[in-house]
């Protein structure tokens, strides 16, 4: 049984975000399995301002992407053919992985996605930093032998990041797709049980006239927070 490889799948040309396993211009296929692949995300929460507290309440904000840090070898050396090639060859696959170079179409480098074995692809992202280190030389100085620290960073669409969230109440920010017979007002309503709020939606949006708006309109409803009934003594 052939030894699986971990395999970078990188994002093809075009508008679509699309992969294809079995176009070897668009995989990248490691020499050596890595020994350990390390993965770590963070949340952020703010401490909120309360006098005569040891630990305040802590409430949440945001998420970090996570990331992905992988050490790749390659090495050319333990060939058996006389001339050795250069190492580098193998190597820059992985450079235009943070480059427009030919990806120009996209104006930007590409979305990977990481696949191994039985577990399939398990991390999709981009390539946010790379540090090669060549440890070995012929006489005429072609490297040999090289090691890539690669951090992937956690890349999702909006859409894609949406479906997951269990959106379900007025303090967090959603998006709305307008339909027939809708108005601020009822949208406000639904969403906030104040149809007074719908000032808010429509300054979030930029609205002047909410009288005007077409069918299909995608709006932001932004998160209303209740002020606290009393205030902390000072």
């Amino acid at each position: 049984m052939a030894l699986d490889k971990l395999t970078i799948l990188v994002e093809l040309p075009g508008g679509r975000l699309q992969f294809d396993e079995n176009n070897a211009d668009c995989c990248i296929a490691a020499m050596f399995n890595p020994e350990r692949l390390t993965i770590s995300r963070s949340a952020q929460w703010q401490s909120q301002e309360a006098a005569r507290r040891d630990s305040p309440e802590l409430q949440f904000t945001t998420a970090e992407p996570s990331v992905l840090s992988v050490e790749l070898c390659f090495d050319t050396y333990d060939s058996p053919e006389p001339v050795k090639q250069s190492v580098a060859t193998f190597t820059s696959k992985l450079v235009h992985l943070t480059t427009v170079e030919t990806h120009g179409d996209k104006h930007r480098p590409p979305i990977c996605q990481l696949k191994w074995g039985s577990a399939g692809v398990f991390f999709q992202g981009v390539l946010q930093q790379l540090v090669h280190q060549y440890t070995l030389f012929m006489e005429d100085g072609t490297p040999v032998r090289a090691t890539a620290r690669c951090i992937f960073r956690q890349w999702r669409t909006n859409a894609a990041d949406l479906q997951r969230q269990n959106i379900m109440s007025s303090d967090v920010a959603k998006v709305w797709v307008l339909r027939q017979g809708q108005t601020l007002a009822a949208i406000a309503a639904q969403e906030y049980g104040d149809a007074d709020r719908w000032r808010a939606i429509a300054d979030a949006n930029a609205i002047d006239d909410p009288l005007k708006l077409p069918v299909g309109s995608v709006l932001v409803l932004p998160a209303l927070r209740q002020a606290s009934s009393t205030r902390a003594m000072p």
